[in-house]
């Protein structure tokens, strides 16, 4: 019987799994192992696991209060579709150290379905977003 499972330890994350994975999406191609690990430190992370093998991963940005930024949210090819990222999510929105924060953002090219089901939406004002990029 498979068994997943979702952690927030640090210390169980497989960082060379979670840069290999990540240096091939658009978003973060140009990432070192060196980034990833200051990306992990300055975050607040999600592995999954299934029978304690690392399967997908996501992190949170956040002041604890006011905002929180999900990033870098995957399930590896092979264990898509069958909810794991629902359960990823749904461990993160329930999270204990994250319950006071106000606003939740996050980017996506294509899985708005998914993040639609926990209350994510279109930006009610775009027009006052404002970025600025150095890639």
């Amino acid at each position: 019987m498979n068994q997943i499972t979702v952690s927030t330890d640090k210390n169980k994350l497989d960082v060379p799994f979670i840069q290999t994975f990540l240096k091939d999406i658009y978003w973060t191609a140009a990432r070192t192992i060196k980034d990833v690990q200051t990306t992990i430190d300055s975050s607040v992370c999600f592995g999954i696991y299934l029978n304690d093998k690392q399967i997908g991963f996501a992190r949170v940005i956040t002041d604890y209060v006011v905002f929180g930024y999900v990033m870098d949210v995957f399930i590896t090819e092979e264990h898509r579709g069958k909810g794991y990222s629902s359960v990823l999510i749904e461990k993160m929105m329930s999270e204990p150290v994250l319950k006071d924060i106000k606003i939740w953002r996050l980017a996506t090219t294509d899985a708005h379905f998914l993040y639609e089901k926990f209350g994510f939406k279109s930006l009610e004002h775009p027009e006052k977003m404002m970025e600025k990029k150095l890639l």
